[in-house]
């Protein structure tokens, strides 16, 4: 089985989400990943021709993010029409998955280079007029409705909140903890070798660094905040009328939620977009392109539909096996912070110390541009690993139905 190399890591600066008020949100997301694509071919000198795929995750697929965008978003960047590209989706799992298909072909001896990533702008997706439920399922099918009701992902935080006893306190804590390592981060540089600058078709920059974190944020400021997703217990999710509560309710008909999420300790909307150039030993060998890291192992695990967002844990313990390790072989990990109680209950499970989780902040300080944020968690993942003269991580994040993909890469 052939090694896959990581040859390199880069994203674009998380901009924010919101039509108008982001510095992308004016940018097409074919050309916002056409950007990432030609900074990437530019850093490493890259024969685009040689390329046997381009791999990328995109979670919503509609309007101007629909027709393959990830084929669109090559010829943006002027690449040879010779590097085909697919477009996959596995909710915010799909920069992760898309790195570990990549990877996969490599390894198989089927593919020599492979760039894998994600783009997502949601200044866009969330302009575009859906119902609140979409990003989970499609309410419209009843029958699926019937045997796996699947609430607001928002809902789902403070449902595992609630079973789990995790309480405000402790979610407020982890989430000014994300932003004040993320201050970190930026003051000191952190970022700075894999964002690559965002331009205008004028030449003008667009974004250089992100633009999403609160670096003021305090357990003050949380505390004020009201809780959001109480507020959408009462909607209306489909034409039926039935309701969210009535959803929570066919599955947990007893569990009275207490909601303690809010925008402050949950992930940020935003967009952006990322990839890794990935190689095999004999390309490598050939073209005399410097390795970063290899891939050690991929898993992906699913569980609960109506929970969603608790198979982090089981995903790193799966790709762990994989790959004859234990929990305590890993230097650093890095878990989506898509909610505060997410990354609390993965560390508190596999009794991780918190020091080297998430050590330069997560979604909650930087946002969470869904699709690429997987792709970006590897790269911070990398980064990190080298400014600190360590070995090993492993990226895992929980996703749409009940879904984790995870990966541990290790330095080379």
């Amino acid at each position: 089985m052939s090694t896959a190399y990581i040859i390199d890591a880069a994203r674009t600066p998380r901009g924010i989400g919101k039509p108008g008020k982001g510095s992308l949100s004016e940018i097409h997301p074919q050309r916002l990943l056409g950007s990432l694509l030609a900074s990437l071919r530019d850093r490493n000198d890259l024969n685009t021709a040689e390329v046997d795929d381009v791999v990328i995750g995109c979670s919503s697929q509609i309007g101007k993010q629909g027709a393959c965008v990830g084929r669109m978003g090559v010829l943006d960047a002027g690449w040879e029409t010779a590097a085909p590209a697919f477009t996959l989706d596995r909710f915010c799992g799909s920069g992760i998955t898309a790195v570990n298909l990549g990877a996969a072909n490599i390894m198989s001896g089927m593919a020599d280079l492979v760039v894998a990533g994600g783009v997502e702008m949601m200044s866009y997706t969330g302009s575009v007029k859906q119902p609140v439920a979409v990003a989970t399922m499609d309410m419209g099918n009843t029958h699926l409705r019937g045997l796996h009701p699947q609430p607001h992902q928002g809902i789902c935080a403070d449902m595992i909140a609630t079973l789990e006893g995790v309480d405000r306190k402790e979610v407020d804590e982890l989430a000014c903890e994300s932003q004040r390592r993320a201050k970190i981060a930026i003051d000191e540089g952190r970022f700075d070798g894999s964002i690559v600058p965002v331009l205008h078709d004028s030449g003008e920059v667009a974004l250089a660094k992100d633009e999403f974190p609160r670096p003021s944020t305090t357990m003050e400021t949380l505390g004020k905040l009201p809780t959001v997703f109480n507020q959408f217990m009462e909607l209306p999710i489909d034409a039926t009328g039935e309701t969210f509560a009535q959803l929570v309710a066919r599955a947990y008909p007893d569990l009275a939620i207490d909601h303690v999420h809010h925008a402050g300790n949950s992930s940020g909307v935003v967009d952006g977009a990322a990839g890794l150039l990935l190689a095999s030993e004999e390309y490598v060998e050939r073209t005399g392109l410097t390795p970063r890291a290899k891939i050690v192992a991929m898993a992906t695990t699913a569980g609960s539909p109506t929970l969603m967002l608790n198979e982090p844990g089981p995903a790193a313990r799966k790709v762990c096996k994989k790959a004859g390790m234990n929990l305590s072989d890993i230097d650093l990990f890095e878990v989506n912070e898509a909610f505060a109680v997410v990354a609390y209950k993965f560390m508190r499970d596999l009794d991780i110390n918190p020091e080297i989780c998430n050590v330069n902040g997560g979604a909650i300080a930087l946002g969470h541009p869904i699709a690429a944020t997987g792709s970006m968690l590897v790269g911070t993942a990398l980064d990190e690993l080298e400014r600190r003269g360590e070995s090993t991580a492993l990226i895992t994040m929980c996703t749409g139905g009940g879904m984790a993909p995870a990966v541990i890469i290790e330095r080379v």
